[in-house]
């Protein structure tokens, strides 16, 4: 008789253990997380791009929406005629602030960031991720400054 009480013992704790493991996988699947970011900013510089080889210009664009979403709450992405124009179009909600910036370099050559800023704990302080275009129109890796903000 012991050893049905012990493979019934062992059966409960294993129970227990899946039931916590789903729960744990379906509350960090809840969680925001930085890949709509890092994948957002990425099409948004191949869109920036593609907008040049087409028209022979950069546009700028955003910031859109007006304010960093804060907390991790997915927000409406507005219309935006430029996002739209650029081929951009993120979804309709959004965990990030988008924008598109060029500058010239000191050698008078455009420098273009395609950026996405985000609060995920709310406290103010942004998270940014940022793609670069070179002059030849290739992108550069994510550079991310404070992650997880």
């Amino acid at each position: 008789m012991k050893r049905p009480l012990f493979a019934l013992g062992l059966g409960v704790i294993a129970a227990v253990l899946g039931v916590l493991a789903l729960r744990n996988a379906r509350q960090s699947s809840e969680r925001p997380t930085d890949t709509e970011a890092r994948l957002n900013v990425l099409a948004l510089c191949d869109a920036v791009q593609a907008y040049r080889d087409e028209h022979g210009a950069y546009q700028v664009a955003g910031p859109t929406p007006r304010e960093v979403p804060r907390g991790g709450e997915a927000v409406p992405f507005p219309e935006n005629d430029v996002f739209h124009h650029l081929g951009f179009e993120p979804g309709e909600k959004v965990r990030f602030q988008y924008e598109v910036v060029v500058q010239e370099s000191p050698v008078g050559e455009p420098e273009v960031s395609c950026l996405a800023r985000g609060d995920f704990d709310g406290d103010g302080l942004n998270s940014v991720y940022r793609v670069r275009l070179d002059a030849n129109g290739m992108t550069t890796p994510v550079e991310v400054e404070r992650e997880g903000e």
